[in-house]
């Protein structure tokens, strides 16, 4: 009997012991775990890339490589500060989508970033269009870089209705901004040039 008491005493010591030792460990919260995640992914950790997702990466890319190719274009022809500084912009966003594509490993849809071509005839055929209008005049190639930003637009704010990535969120909210940006220079400029007397 003394025995079984002796075996009950050290047992009840023993699972004292463990207990106060769990108690002094230092817990991972939730945040430490986001922080090292954060290190590796930036300010957001990934998730699962929906197939929707992948396509709008994909899809942007070369939107925002038709506004680029087509901007510098137009810089070339009319020398004008307002195509010159948004080609800029506009290779921003395009390395801002390429990040977020080799994150999620997905393939670049426009490795080769040679200005007017692309291997989608789909986008192609936009660029070739947006080059023929805007070749026409100045006022024609405001009123091109009106149309792409208004595209630009409405494309961003339908990806921003599903995408449930905030990684992939946060670049587009960006991308909005600016583009929202843009068409208003655009806009600005439009005015301008109407309010001005045709040269002789």
């Amino acid at each position: 009997m003394k025995k079984n008491k002796y075996y009950l005493f050290v047992t009840l010591l023993i699972t004292a012991f463990l207990f106060l030792a769990c108690q002094n460990e230092s817990p991972v919260s939730a945040s430490d775990t986001y922080s090292k995640s954060a290190v590796i992914y930036g300010d957001f950790s990934p998730g699962d890339l929906s197939e929707e997702e992948e396509d709008g990466l994909i899809h942007m890319r070369m939107e925002e490589k038709v506004a680029r190719d087509v901007y510098i274009g137009l810089g070339n022809i009319y020398n004008r500060p307002v195509f010159l500084t948004i080609q800029n912009s506009e290779q921003r966003h395009m390395d801002a989508i390429k990040k977020l594509l080799t994150k999620y490993g997905v393939e670049d849809p426009v490795p080769g970033e040679e200005v007017g071509l692309f291997p989608d005839p789909e986008f192609q055929q936009l660029y070739d269009n947006y080059m023929l209008q805007g070749q026409t005049s100045y006022a024609e190639a405001l009123l091109v870089g009106k149309t792409i930003e208004e595209r630009d637009i409405s494309d961003l704010e339908f990806q921003l209705s599903f995408v449930d990535n905030q990684d992939i969120i946060k670049v587009y909210t960006n991308l909005l901004a600016a583009s929202q940006s843009h068409l208003a220079a655009f806009l600005k400029h439009i005015i301008v040039s109407n309010s001005q007397p045709p040269v002789d």
